[in-house]
């Protein structure tokens, strides 16, 4: 039954190669394929909303959000958040340089972004039917969920700002661990069910995602937010992006580089 299951330090190897791959993808590449991964987790974070106002229970959403996820790893798509250990676990192997992983992490974010504005521009203009409904439970879920993340925080100040900044360490500590998730196994549904375990840890608690929130805060912003751009980027895009990159640095890509590196050596 587990000859498809892949060991940890074969895991960590196959993903430092993942990471050299990337570095070298045309930037037209990047571009595209990041923005096909912005849009499929817009897919997938509307689809969660929609399970979640219909039962009234974020958990449900929690639970169907993966499906973004699992089909950008599947279809090797570009996911900026999912970079932030390819690229440096390649780089602790010496795979790849720093100029390398400056260029990914650019033109995927940019990709990520353009991608996830797409969709909440063709989104917003379905649920408000091109602008003739103002007010329905979808409008006012975006709304909602984009103000807890921007407004909250900036009504605690300096305490915000931290709290948005431990919220992003620890959803993309869970998001890069989808990213080892999925070379675990050798076999789809393998990866499939063993990606879906952490996306959904970090979903069903709230917690900060770059590539998410590209989506949500601006789809929110168009249908009425009170919600300004200095708001989106400071107290939310900025630090959630720094904060998602220093955990899956550090708590993932380096973590397990250490642990896996004598294994790695004896093969």
């Amino acid at each position: 039954m587990d000859m498809d299951y892949v060991k940890p330090p074969q895991v960590i190897e196959s993903v430092a190669v993942a990471g050299k791959n990337k570095a070298q993808l045309p930037i037209s590449h990047i571009l595209i394929k990041a923005m096909l991964a912005g849009v499929l987790l817009g897919y997938a974070t509307t689809l969660a909303f929609t399970g979640a106002t219909q039962t009234g229970l974020d958990i449900v959403g929690a639970l169907i959000f993966p499906t973004g996820f699992v089909i950008t790893l599947l279809l090797n798509l570009e996911l900026v958040t999912g970079s932030f250990v390819a690229m440096p676990i390649a780089r602790f192997r010496n795979k790849i340089t720093v100029p390398n992983i400056a260029r990914n992490f650019t033109w995927a974010f940019i990709g990520n972004l353009a991608g996830s504005v797409i969709y909440a521009v063709l989104y917003t203009i379905y649920i408000t039917h091109f602008g003739n409904i103002e007010d329905s439970i979808m409008i006012q879920k975006l709304i909602a969920v984009a103000e807890s993340k921007t407004l909250d925080y900036k009504a605690y100040g300096w305490d915000g700002m931290v709290v948005v900044f431990v919220k992003a360490m620890l959803c993309n500590f869970m998001v890069t661990l989808g990213v080892l998730m999925n070379a675990t196994s050798t076999s789809t549904i393998g990866k499939i069910t063993a990606m879906w375990i952490p996306i959904f840890i970090f979903f069903a608690q709230g917690f900060e995602h770059a590539v998410v929130n590209m989506f949500v805060i601006p789809a929110a912003m168009m249908v009425g937010a009170d919600i300004r751009m200095a708001d989106w980027w400071i107290w939310n895009q900025i630090p959630v992006t720094i904060g998602n990159f220093v955990s899956g640095f550090l708590f993932v890509g380096l973590a397990f580089h250490i642990v896996t590196k004598e294994q790695r050596e004896k093969l």
